[in-house]
């Protein structure tokens, strides 16, 4: 596939602060405008190179300044990223010598890539499909080994390959069932066989419910499991969300209705990445703020996978009984786990007669 858009493009592709910085040129005439800059060391210019080199050389400016010694990679199309001739430019990481660079390949003939241009041109010249190329934001975006192992497994094509295998399937059942029509004067002849047809449309189905969960698992993954702590006030839900993060990020005062808003935070368990959001203690009040945050912790029940309630262990029959009925209608379909603080306020004999 031709790209419509033929401008060659350019961009650092480092962040920023690094000892070495790398920018990216891509384009039909990306060679051409990297060899007006560059001056190997030794040896033939830019553009007479073989593909997958790397030269060691000089940037200079059109007065004939150095601008710094660099390293530039050559790949050629259609064996490169983008699909496009394209070149590396490894310099070192100061932010002006990068722009410098920038801004002479500007004055060359490039443009400013645009964000997302590179991946989006690798799409559009047939390098990668659309669920690829979204898995390369998300690999660049990952920040647990969950998230990495599956960004990584989507831009391999892990979820591409599935779904083409049941597109070939379905398109075999296809000419099959046209070649019965192309020979309906013949009753007799059946070239698709309608059991395997049946099992075929019930395995589709399976499938596509197991990638629809499977969305929500891995949006689950990228973004950080949601774990909500509610219980009523002063049960202890802001201590457990500051043992939790071995922080101060929340306020913790004997005082009943202390937090009145949100405050999440996230920790990586075991390369899994969870969001833990301590709540607004759930109570009867006249106090106007104060429901407007209980009403936000039933919202974040809602969306939470995991919902961890906690109770006061000095009063656990009577609290059970008068929250449960508002409770338990937010956690179906959720991982409910009941956790009992308080429990060194009780005597021996109190401990076991706790039960739910």
């Amino acid at each position: 596939m031709k790209m419509i858009n033929q401008d060659t493009i350019c961009a650092i592709a480092t962040a920023q602060g690094g000892a070495i910085g790398i920018i990216r040129v891509s384009g039909p005439r990306a060679i051409e405008i990297t060899s007006h800059l560059f001056i190997p060391v030794q040896g033939k210019p830019l553009t007479e190179r073989k593909p997958y080199t790397l030269t060691f050389g000089k940037i200079l400016s059109p007065q004939g300044e150095v601008i710094d010694e660099v390293l530039v990679s050559l790949f050629r199309a259609p064996h490169s990223y983008t699909g496009e001739d394209s070149t590396e430019i490894m310099c070192h990481g100061s932010s002006y010598i990068l722009q410098q660079v920038i801004q002479l390949l500007i004055q060359s003939g490039c443009r400013s890539a645009l964000p997302g241009e590179y991946t989006q041109r690798a799409f559009l010249n047939g390098k990668m499909d659309l669920s690829q190329a979204e898995a390369v934001a998300d690999l660049i975006a990952s920040s647990s080994a969950a998230s990495h192992r599956l960004a990584m497994s989507q831009m391999r094509g892990g979820f591409s390959k599935e779904l083409a295998e049941l597109r070939n399937r379905l398109l075999h059942f296809t000419s099959l069932m046209e070649l019965e029509l192309d020979f309906s004067d013949h009753e007799e002849l059946e070239f698709a066989n309608r059991s395997e047809l049946n099992e075929l449309a019930a395995h589709i189905e399976q499938v596509i419910a197991r990638l629809a969960h499977s969305f929500s698992v891995g949006n689950a993954i990228k973004n950080g499991i949601p774990v909500a702590i509610i219980g009523e006030t002063n049960v202890g839900k802001s201590t457990l969300l500051n043992a939790l993060l071995n922080e101060e990020k929340a306020i913790v005062s004997d005082i009943h209705g202390t937090t009145r808003d949100v405050i999440e935070d996230t920790i990586n368990l075991q390369g899994i990445t969870f969001r833990f959001i301590d709540t607004a203690g759930i109570r009867q009040t006249s106090d106007t703020i104060e429901s407007l945050g209980i009403k936000r912790t039933f919202k974040k029940m809602e969306q939470s996978h995991i919902i961890l309630w906690m109770i006061d262990s000095t009063d656990v029959k009577g609290r059970l009984e008068e929250l449960q009925t508002e409770i338990l209608p937010h956690c179906q379909s959720k991982k409910l786990i009941i956790l009992f603080n308080k429990s060194e306020l009780l005597l021996p004999i109190q401990l076991s007669l706790i039960h739910i």
